[in-house]
């Protein structure tokens, strides 16, 4: 496992607490000022920007999602997934005539033909792509240094070392979202927002996290602070009379925000403090807010993808110019039932992230704002039968306004179960498992350039970004995959 350097990191926690230290008014000696504003720098605080990470828990099946198209292409997929006769649909292979509707037009044509449609059921998204607003990043998964199949195969794990516990699912989740297996504490989103917490005026709200507790917004410095869909969590004791009193309620109010003498209960009572002051501002501001697009019911990602627009429509009285949101549906580890349950969960990120990016041009900021999906791993290519099983590679969606859509990034993977040692084989690692050719590092650096991180500070975010791009020796692997604006 390849982590960041600690005299990097030691660096990069020391310069951002400095900076804090100094936004609160401890005085500081001003080598550590200026330093800790030139960190700072790196945003632009006249504007404002969000991420917005949608991640596809349990392994999305990436070949019922970005479906290859193309005659030969389409029959070839068909043939490993049992597709029937005359290209109709068979075992776990969607029909050709069912994806026309969700043809993607790239403004550049594919080589060799190639052509892509989405599953049937994301007409939301496909329109989305075809309308520029959509891109497809293909074949992207966790990488620790570029491989070719021959290198994974190898034994050389020091100079070609694999992403550890390759195939786990939650240390599959959590390298994806922190380079390192389950366990982790710090997650890439949470550095980004390390360096943005100095250009918001409340830091509490630069990582927000509408889904539960995950490692993606875990920052050194920056907190995770969590929202339900309803809004910001209060403290029932009191926000409500506590048996029956409003004055036991007063008084439990008063107890748990009250300076006390002993360090660790003062600590306590500050953070408690702080969660009852955000509670407030978090619904003082959602009240101002009121959205006219149309979100879809019965589906919990849209009731996420729609508090988040409803924050970042109620971010200037939250004082934020940087922020990164996480949401997240389940379900997709599909061992069996892969054709009945699929559709249903496509159906649901397609909309939700629809409705989501209508509410951003509703609010003005679609530009400013950036969805993309993110999943464990992708699933194999071969059928078990009534599902796919555990993968490496998979295709990802990036939504908004700056996004260069109606186009794909990467290199479109042959179709092949990877059992020869034909030309076609060489990026499947068995079962049609894709051998990523693009790495996370390199897909998370490109929002993260675009959000304004500096360059020279994304080695820091990404620990694995090092091993990419020309300074490496491998422009074939760009730290910047050009598909944001």
């Amino acid at each position: 496992m390849q982590l960041l350097p600690p005299d990097h990191h030691s660096r990069r926690a020391f310069l951002r607490r400095s900076a804090q230290l100094a936004l609160s008014g401890t005085a500081l000696p001003m080598a550590l000022n200026l330093a800790a504003i030139g960190e700072a720098a790196a945003f632009d605080a006249t504007d404002y920007k969000a991420l917005v990470c949608v991640f596809l828990y349990g392994a999305n099946d990436y070949a019922n999602t970005v479906v290859t198209y193309d005659d030969a292409s389409y029959n070839l997929y068909s043939a490993i997934r049992g597709g029937g006769a005359s290209q109709a649909a068979g075992g776990i292979a969607l029909a050709k005539s069912a994806l026309t509707a969700t043809l993607l037009n790239p403004t550049t044509a594919l080589p060799g033909g190639r052509q892509y449609a989405l599953h049937p059921s994301m007409t939301g998204l496909a329109n989305l792509f075809n309308s520029g607003k959509a891109a497809v990043q293909l074949n992207v998964g966790p990488l620790v240094v570029p491989l070719t199949k021959a290198q994974y195969s190898g034994s050389d794990r020091v100079n070609f070392p694999l992403p550890p516990k390759l195939f786990s699912h939650n240390d599959q989740q959590s390298i994806w979202q922190s380079s390192s297996p389950e366990g982790s504490t710090i997650g890439w989103g949470g550095n980004m927002g390390d360096l943005a917490l100095s250009g918001n005026a409340n830091s509490l709200f630069t990582c927000i996290n509408v889904t539960g507790n995950a490692v993606f917004l875990s920052g050194d410095s920056a907190l995770s602070y969590q929202v339900s869909t309803g809004g910001a969590v209060a403290i029932n004791a009191i926000k409500n009379n506590v048996y029956g009193s409003s004055a036991v309620k007063t008084a439990l109010a008063s107890l748990i925000q009250q300076p006390r003498a002993h360090m660790l209960e003062n600590e306590y009572n500050k953070v408690t403090a702080r969660a009852i002051g955000a509670e407030t501002q978090v619904t003082s501001g959602l009240a101002g807010v009121t959205l006219g697009t149309v979100f879809p019911t019965n589906n919990s990602l849209a009731d996420q993808l729609k508090m988040v627009a409803r924050l970042i429509g109620a971010r200037t009285g939250l004082g934020a110019k940087r922020q990164v949101f996480m949401v997240s549906l389940g379900g997709f580890d599909l061992h069996d039932n892969l054709i009945s349950q699929h559709p249903g969960l496509l159906g649901k990120v397609s909309d939700a992230m629809t409705a989501f990016y209508n509410a951003t041009v509703e609010l003005g900021v679609a530009s400013k704002v950036t969805a993309f999906t993110a999943s464990d791993f992708g699933r194999t290519l071969a059928s078990n039968g009534d599902g796919s099983d555990h993968g490496w590679g998979s295709h990802h969606f990036m939504v908004g306004g700056a996004v260069k859509g109606a186009a794909f990034y990467g290199t479109p993977p042959p179709v092949s179960v990877g059992s020869t040692a034909a030309a076609q084989d060489q990026w499947h690692v068995g079962q049609g498992r894709l051998l990523p050719t693009t790495s996370v590092d390199q897909y998370a650096a490109t929002m993260a350039s675009w959000f304004g991180v500096a360059d020279g500070e994304l080695a820091g975010i990404l620990p694995n970004l090092r091993h990419f791009g020309a300074s490496a020796g491998r422009p074939d692997y760009p730290t910047n995959l050009g598909f944001m604006a």
